[in-house]
């Protein structure tokens, strides 16, 4: 009797099983897309933080959920793009690694460049890690989460080298990149070559700084948005305003629109 009432059971389930398997199937490969998404999308922490799917789930942010997670179609769009990442320590972690994963998934090679490591002073009593020197340090409002891998430094790169620049936001990163001198020039030649600079959040100090903004429209973290007007620029709060070879944009929550105005432009040359 046992036996039999097992194997009733069994088919039960087998029965069962086979009328679910192509909700699970497809359930599972939704999970394991997102899953691999996700992974590229945060940097390793060293810190208790909040994850990178608590900003992607919050009310209001379901276009910028479904800008990573709708797998990209065209994984040639941009083939034979080379587009150079401008950041310091203190970028902001998703300004970063969301474009530059959506420029890869299209086809870009894209390179992350760093200014050449120069530690403070030993009268200044900080202490600098050895990854310092290879690595930059990501933040999430703030608070510092990882840290990211560059490919070169700003004093080994060319002009000739890419077809577009984009510079992430965070708060200290900026403030890094606009002190360095071959970054500075880097930008103010890459300006007068008419080729792409995108600047997110409070990247577009940069540009302030390389005194590229002058009758520009652009647009930028709120509270950069009188240091731009200052500089020159002509500032709107938009998520994102194209002007020239010049595109920029306001905040994480603007990745999207921004990532896609930077394929756009790129795409039509």
């Amino acid at each position: 009797m046992k036996t039999k009432i097992q194997n009733i059971a069994a088919g039960v389930i087998i029965l069962f099983a086979a009328t679910t398997n192509a909700d699970a199937q497809k359930a599972q490969e939704s999970s394991v897309h997102e899953l691999n998404v996700m992974n590229q999308l945060a940097s390793p922490s060293h810190v208790s933080v909040m994850p990178v799917s608590q900003l992607l789930n919050a009310p209001g942010n379901e276009a910028l959920k479904s800008f990573f997670f709708t797998p990209v179609k065209n994984k040639t769009a941009l083939k034979g793009k080379r587009i150079a990442v401008l950041a310091a320590d203190g970028f902001e972690e998703i300004e970063l690694l969301g474009p530059v994963w959506y420029f890869r998934e299209l086809g870009a090679q894209v390179d992350i460049v760093a200014p050449k490591f120069n530690p403070a002073p030993a009268r200044y009593g900080l202490s600098t890690p050895e990854m310092a020197k290879t690595h930059i340090m990501a933040i999430q409002y703030l608070q510092p989460v990882g840290w990211v891998k560059f490919d070169r430094t700003a004093d080994q790169i060319k002009v000739s080298d890419y077809d577009a620049v984009f510079i992430p936001g965070g708060a200290w990163n900026p403030d890094n990149l606009r002190y360095d001198k071959d970054v500075i020039k880097f930008v103010q030649d890459f300006n007068k070559s008419g080729k792409l600079i995108a600047a997110i959040c409070h990247a577009p100090v940069v540009l302030a700084s390389a005194d590229i903004l002058k009758g520009k429209k652009l647009t930028g973290y709120w509270n950069i948005q009188s240091d731009l007007k200052n500089a020159g620029g002509i500032v709107s709060d938009e998520p994102v305003v194209v002007d020239a070879n010049i595109i920029t944009s306001r905040h994480p929550i603007d990745v999207a629109d921004f990532s896609r105005a930077v394929e756009n432009w790129l795409a039509k040359k």
